[in-house]
């Protein structure tokens, strides 16, 4: 059972004056285009938190079958936003999926739910970390033993750290494509990216 958390919560302060979820793929925006390949590989429950902008970003995927829970603390740092979607989920695998990446695939979301699917009862305290040719992406997958670790950390850009402190758990996964590498941190990002 895994749940996505998708952090729609940034300011995107390097695009400008841009929200970049809120740009268009083909006929789509950004997040939707996020969300529909996340729905697609059917994993338990899909939870968006908003920040920033977040009447915009409602507006834009209030169609979709997720739950949209508001983080009031965005502006704190990106931990906020994980806690947040944490203490919203159910007991399960924690799949923290960033909403600008946009170019992972519904079967790319599939392999990544069935490997900790298939291996959570194996070593309940893995983390469960994408690559391709030994680049570490994203999402990241945590097994529930680290929710209050999660909930209890200080730092606020991320959880980096549990990750490093727990690198005898790590669970490498070899992804088909470099789709887990592209996020969109600036708008030439995005203008390459649309490209294809």
């Amino acid at each position: 059972m895994v749940t996505a958390i998708v952090l729609a919560a940034g300011s995107s302060q390097r695009m400008g004056n841009v929200n970049k979820l809120l740009l268009q793929y083909k006929s789509k925006t950004i997040i939707e285009t996020t969300l529909e390949n996340i729905i697609a590989a059917k994993v338990n429950k899909v939870i968006v938190v908003t920040g920033y902008e977040a009447e915009k970003i409602k507006t834009a995927i209030q169609h979709l079958p997720v739950d949209i829970i508001h983080n009031d603390d965005f502006l704190k740092g990106m931990t906020t936003t994980i806690q947040r979607g944490i203490e919203h989920a159910k007991e399960g695998g924690y799949m923290i999926c960033l909403a600008d990446m946009f170019m992972i695939s519904a079967g790319e979301y599939v392999l990544l739910k069935k490997i900790f699917e298939k291996n959570f009862r194996s070593n309940a305290k893995y983390i469960y970390l994408p690559r391709y040719k030994n680049e570490k992406g994203n999402p990241v997958i945590f097994s529930p033993y680290y929710k209050d670790a999660i909930l209890e950390h200080k730092e606020m850009e991320g959880c980096k750290a549990i990750v490093q402190s727990n690198k005898e758990n790590i669970f490498w996964i070899d992804m088909p494509t470099d789709h887990v590498l592209q996020d969109m941190d600036y708008y030439e990002d995005y203008k390459k990216l649309i490209k294809g």
